[in-house]
């Protein structure tokens, strides 16, 4: 199975880089997100543009069996959209694959149910009612007033159908039916990119927020849609998780034993995290470690 990462430079730039303790620690995570994962799986790839080519190839030294600069193609893309980068690195796949987030550490290869599966996440997040950053209400309001606004089709029917409702963590994602991920993410792309969303799109508040119902929730929607749609190619999709609830996956012993490490949402800016996450890095990949400190030195950071 081939291990897949994407950096999109210009959302980095634009607000991402200020959910890191440093810069500094932000390229330690590259380092040990790719190292680790290289141990399980390859070929590994990465999807980037033109400054992410610079920044983690020729300026970092990391290591990639191919490297795709296909995300040039979306420069003049909102960087409020963050997850587009992912989403066109999906698209992308025409082998087995898992995506890796470069803030997630493999220690241990996934168990082989993971790797055998059709789709893979790394857990399901159930909408909580009054407590759910997952508005797919928000999007639909702001397209109902667009002339000729799209959703796709599989979005309509879950939000109708009474199921309950979730997201899929793409911490990990990936999976050996690479025909429904395509599709999947040709449908999120699309809902973004479409001509007649797009000015009642770029009117929302809180984008990135929202981004994250396009990526985790309609994944969802796909696939409980063809799986209740005998006709679709796509009916015997199933999804498996790493971990069995969001519980789980913050769990420390459930983590370890898994060997796993996410460093979700602020775990990137804590004090202690950052200086065990250095402490590695300099201990275990020496060269790197030091190749790293001589990027920032000469100022060449991410700025396209």
């Amino acid at each position: 199975m081939r291990a897949v990462w994407s950096y999109w430079s210009k959302p980095f730039n634009a607000h991402r880089n200020r959910v890191w303790a440093s810069e500094r620690h932000h390229l330690l995570s590259w380092i040990l997100s790719t190292e680790t994962a290289k141990r399980h799986y390859r070929p590994a790839v990465l999807h980037t543009d033109d400054a992410g080519a610079r920044m983690l190839v020729d300026g970092l030294g990391l290591e990639f069996d191919a490297v795709h600069t296909g995300l040039n193609a979306i420069a003049d893309a909102d960087p409020d959209w963050w997850a587009l980068g992912k989403l066109y690195a999906y698209r992308a796949q025409s082998e087995p694959f898992v995506h890796v987030d470069s803030d997630v550490f493999l220690w241990k290869p996934l168990p082989y149910e993971l790797e055998s599966a059709p789709i893979l996440a790394q857990n399901a997040e159930p909408f909580i009612a009054g407590q759910s950053f997952y508005q797919p209400e928000a999007i639909e309001f702001a397209l109902s007033g667009a002339v000729e606004g799209w959703l796709p089709p599989e979005w309509q029917w879950h939000r109708a159908s009474g199921l309950a409702s979730r997201g899929e963590c793409c911490g990990v994602f990936g999976g050996n039916r690479v025909d429904f991920i395509g599709h999947y993410a040709a449908q999120a792309i699309r809902l973004l990119e479409d001509a007649g969303n797009r000015g009642a799109l770029n009117a929302l508040s809180d984008k990135r927020v929202h981004m994250v119902v396009v990526e985790q929730y309609l994944l969802a929607a796909c696939i409980e849609y063809c799986r209740a749609h005998a006709d679709s190619p796509f009916h015997d999709v199933a999804i498996r998780y790493l971990f069995g609830s969001i519980e789980e996956a913050f769990d420390s012993d459930t983590t370890a034993r898994l060997g796993y490490t996410h460093l979700i949402a602020d775990a990137k800016s804590d004090p202690e995290l950052a200086h065990r996450l250095e402490a590695r890095v300099a201990r275990e990949y020496p060269a790197h470690y030091e190749r790293c400190l001589r990027h920032l030195e000469t100022g060449a950071v991410s700025v396209a």
